[in-house]
């Protein structure tokens, strides 16, 4: 469109440039300037035929006086420094808040005419915005626009986009696919309805409509109560226009060419607004004195009686100036987005029964918000989740780069006392806690727990969301595959340990030539190194990376890793219950020729892959984790890793997606972060540091976040103090430990108690000297071990129906005895949030206090030392005894200088000791340590402790024997 204002007053026409250019209409544009005639007399504007007679080519024509041009030019100058001053100080605000950002105006258009170009990015450069211009075919299809629109919509570099494009392109799919936030021309529906409703917060006006109201502002600054008579135009601006008009307290009339009464409304009218190109003719006589007449219409051809004014007289910019004044405002919405945004959770209702159901039934009978809703409602951007159905998605890390300035908010532990092979409900009470937290105390709260394994879940123990109602919903999702993370760990795992076992193959078969010939081969005859392959070169010392260049010798030592197949440490795994893979021969078949030797199965969630899930802080992180895995050991002693076999850039390909945590949700609404699920027995037993550090983001610095430690105190929390905590730098605020009755009577020397078989009569009855015996034995001790690190403990009674109050009282006096901060009953499990409201309030109280958090020992100390420390400090043992593959791994481990690692013992979790029969707080005992192993990408060293097995085995009557779904109405029945 071009712009231009003529203003009638003493029997002279007088013109005012206006702005240029629109994404309404794709046609080139400039503007036009009248003025008076070299005899003075007033012109009209009228069309005009090629000929003196009637034509088919109308234009719009003006004569004028180049005088009057270099007046109005002046004028001009001092509109476009008005806005162009605008746009600045929006600039300067955005850097003052972010210096390093740019904005960018993408224009996208069809023909390569860079006359648009040309103009916006001078104007650009003034106000210090980037332009750039996609140029498609002149006779581009929709899906060619859609497509490249789409592109520009992903890329996070563009905050304005403007469709330079023919009105029949603009059709309603391309305007539905262009980003509201990025339509700095106000042409998307939602942008229009906002404007229209008054709403200019988020959404963008046209900036033709702005310039038209610019002038008439400039023209006549008082506008209470003026006429504005708008003719023709495309209906969203028309639209726009006359939304603006009359919000400034004017008066919009919609006329046509056709009207009756044409010359009585452009008579009455303080101004007219011509909005296209029309053939019109409309006598001077008509426009009463001092009234403005602006022209909004398309470039057409001019002649020698008009002068059309181009880019070089810089009248064009106030188009720029506006158009470029938007991409700034986009850009500092865009910025004001990414900042921290308070919490508008909305909570579940709960309607708890008695008796209480099942869980599975509870967690049908609760209708999970959507999880784009959660997302908005704690405050993630749509582009930080990647949604797996309607419950559960995925985050992006970018999140952390988001809010790196944002404090954190308080962080508690949950762990407990030595166990029954029941379990003591940490989980519950980990979700119970944050739903009395967020739904009932209204503090921002995130829990942050492991994924279930399939083994303990079809095997003895059932699933891990919880129980009653304080679970993760829905329970099936969360217990059954979840987003697929063990499977790309088992998928991983499984890949490293095929590697190990081809390469030893093809070692043993093959010459170095044929070796060489195959891992470097020539492509289209060109033979390079792959970037793995240059990194191996590298640690060998080699620094050549021509491949014809390397002598025998070094080729030799590039192919040949060598590897001893007695000291493969790796193993291949598997998400289930399964004893007999514990020891396994592999090779058999005549194909493998001859290559056969002993391995074994670990259980999934064993694998060092998911310790390096679970202890990673980053992508990058993780994949320099996962090259630096120590396989296995070469016949002269040096260790072998996943890099040297060349599989370390495809474990990352795999674990891509593995990395980000996935949300879901509570019974009442809250967050929860699901991540990694590494056993404590056999593994460090805590959920992902990535998890806890976007949770304690993302709660603010008044906020809590709760997480869970796998077993007792001894093994779990021990791990996170001196393992997770190391890896993440995080401090935590408090330790919650979980405590039942059930399980203090057992430590106060009540009967075993076995899965699947009837409780005792001991442990159903009241037995106050028992549980005291219980209280002062083990939860004394895991007390004490949780001061040993200076956090302040409150102590969580697990309630269950078979306690009495009697029970319940005395194991929280006790605790208070023993040092705990306070000790408190939870409800939990029949009444949700609502049940441990107490907990939370004791919780935030601990939380508030001065931590002096200490690590346990100096990962200095020699390896031996460092394990003496955990075996007498936290299990109570007396001494070692060391086998004498154990301590020669040790020295093994010390000359490749793996002696600065933390420790991550490998122990029974239902005792502090090796030996699962003795309970309470055993003493006297010498600590076995059988064997001793290094996860080298996760960071520890790890002892066997007695018979400890990686590889858990089913027992007589597994869960899975409860577990059916109804073909009919899928549903799934008897899971835990």
């Amino acid at each position: 469109m071009k712009l231009a204002i003529i203003r009638i007053a003493s029997g002279s026409l007088r013109t005012h440039p206006s702005r240029a250019g629109s994404a309404l209409s794709g046609l080139s544009r400039r503007c036009l300037v009248a003025g008076p005639t070299n005899n003075g007399q007033p012109v009209g504007v009228r069309p005009l035929s090629a000929s003196s007679g009637s034509g088919t080519n109308p234009r719009l024509t003006a004569n004028f006086e180049k005088e009057a041009v270099k007046e109005d030019e002046s004028e001009y100058d001092s509109y476009v420094s008005d806005v162009v001053q605008s746009a600045k100080e929006e600039m300067v605000s955005l850097q003052r808040r972010n210096p390093t950002i740019q904005p960018l105006l993408a224009i996208l258009q069809a023909g390569d005419n860079d006359g648009i170009l040309e103009i916006n990015r001078k104007m650009a450069r003034k106000i210090g915005i980037n332009v750039t211009q996609i140029c498609l075919a002149k006779d581009c299809s929709e899906d060619e626009i859609v497509d490249e629109l789409l592109k520009l919509n992903d890329d996070p570099k563009v905050h304005g986009i403007y469709l330079h494009l023919h009105p029949a392109s603009l059709t309603s799919r391309v305007l539905n696919v262009l980003k509201t936030e990025k339509d700095i021309e106000g042409i998307t529906d939602l942008n229009v309805g906002q404007l229209v409703r008054g709403d200019l917060s988020k959404g963008f006006v046209p900036p033709v409509a702005s310039a038209v109201l610019y002038l008439l502002q400039q023209h006549d600054g008082l506008l209470e109560g003026k006429t504005v008579l708008l003719f023709g135009g495309e209906r969203l601006l028309q639209v726009s226009l006359q939304c603006l008009i009359e919000r400034s307290g004017m008066i919009a009339v919609k006329s046509h060419w056709n009207a009756k009464n044409l010359q009585e409304q452009v008579m009455q009218a303080d101004a007219v607004v011509l909005l296209d190109g029309e053939n019109v003719y409309i006598p001077s006589s008509w426009v009463r004195p001092g009234a403005a007449f602006i022209c909004c219409e398309p470039l057409l051809e001019t002649d020698k009686t008009t002068i059309g004014l181009d880019s070089k007289s810089g009248l064009e910019y106030l188009t720029a100036a506006y158009r470029t004044w938007n991409v700034a405002r986009s850009c500092s919405r865009w910025l004001e987005e990414r900042e921290y945004r308070p919490w508008n959770l909305r909570s579940l209702k709960l309607q708890p029964l008695n008796p209480v159901p099942s869980d599975l039934e509870i967690s049908r009978a609760q209708t999970p918000k959507p999880v784009d809703q959660l997302a908005e409602e704690i405050g993630l951007l749509p582009e930080e989740l990647e949604a797996y159905g309607r419950s559960k998605a995925k985050v992006q890390l970018s999140l952390l780069d988001r809010l790196h300035s944002q404090p954190n908010g308080k962080y508690v532990l949950v762990a407990g006392i030595t166990p029954t092979p029941l379990g003591e409900g940490k989980s519950t009470v980990t979700i119970g806690l944050v739903q009395a937290l967020s739904a009932h105390l209204k503090l921002n709260s995130f829990a942050c727990l492991r994924q279930p394994s399939q083994g303990p879940t079809f095997g003895v123990k059932g699933g891990a969301a919880g129980g009653g109602y304080a679970q993760v919903i829905p329970m099936e999702e969360f217990n059954l595959h979840l987003t697929g993370d063990i499977h790309a760990i088992t998928a991983a795992n499984n890949l490293v340990a095929a590697a190990i076992d081809a390469r030893m193959l093809h070692e043993a078969t093959q010459s170095d030539k044929a070796l060489y010939n195959r891992l470097v081969p020539s492509v289209n005859g060109v033979r390079k190194f792959s970037p793995i392959q240059i990194s191996r070169l590298k640690r060998l010392g080699i620094s050549k990376t021509d491949p014809s260049s390397l002598t025998p010798q070094e080729i030799n030592a590039f192919v040949r890793l060598d590897l001893d197949p007695s000291k493969i440490t790796w193993h291949r795994v598997v998400d289930t219950n399964d004893r007999f893979l514990r020891r396994i021969t592999i090779g058999q078949a005549s194909t493998e020729k001859g290559q056969i030797r002993e391995t074994g199965f670990d259980i999934a969630v064993a694998s060092e892959i998911m310790a390096i899930l679970a202890l990673a802080d980053s992508l990058v992180d993780m994949k320099n984790r996962l090259g630096r895995m120590v396989v296995g050991t070469s016949h002269s002693g040096q260790p072998v890793t996943a890099e040297d076999l060349g599989v370390s850039g495809a474990l990352a390909v795999l674990m891509k997606d593995a990395i980000k945590p996935t949300l879901m949700q509570t019974l009442e609404g809250s967050p929860v972060f699901v991540h990694a699920g590494p056993f404590a027995n056999i593994a460090h037993g805590n959920s992902s540091v990535l998890a806890d550090k976007l949770a304690l983001k993302l709660v603010g610095q008044d906020g809590f976040v709760v997480t869970e430690a796998g077993f007792g105190a001894d093994i779990g929390m021990e791990k996170f103090f001196n393992i997770k905590c190391r890896a993440s730098g995080l401090r935590p605020n408090a330790v919650v430990l979980v405590a039942t009755v059930r399980a203090l009577k057992m430590h106060g020397g009540g009967p075993n108690v076995s899965a699947g078989a009837p409780l005792p009569k001991e442990y159903i009855n009241e037995n106050l000297s028992m549980v005291a015996d219980g209280c002062h034995s083990n939860l004394r001790k895991q007390i004490q071990i949780a001061h040993m690190f200076g956090v302040p403990v409150v102590v969580a009674v697990n309630v269950f129906k078979t306690d009495t109050q009697a029970e319940i009282d005395l194991v929280c006096q006790i605790a208070k005895e023993c040092g705990a901060s306070d000790a408190v009953l939870c409800n939990h499990w029949a009444q949700g949030g609502r049940g441990c409201l107490e907990l939370a309030q004791a919780v935030k109280e601990a939380a508030s206090k001065p931590s002096n958090f200490k690590f346990l020992y100096n990962t200095e100390m020699p390896i031996m030392d460092k394990i003496r420390t955990i075996a007498q400090k936290v299990y109570g043992a007396d001494d070692l005894e060391l086998s004498p593959e154990a301590k020669n791994k040790i020295d093994y481990y010390n000359q490749q200088g793996y002696s600065s690692l933390p420790i991550c013992m490998a122990k029974t979790h239902l005792s502090l000791s090796h030996m699962p029969d003795r309970k309470g707080a055993p003493t006297g005992f010498v600590l076995p340590i059988r064997d001793v192993r290094a996860s080298i990408g996760a960071g520890f060293i790890y002892p066997l402790v007695g018979t400890m097995s990686t590889m858990p085995g089913l027992p007589t009557r597994p869960c899975f024997y409860d577990v059916d779904l109804d073909p009919v109405t899928e549903e799934i029945t008897g899971l835990f």
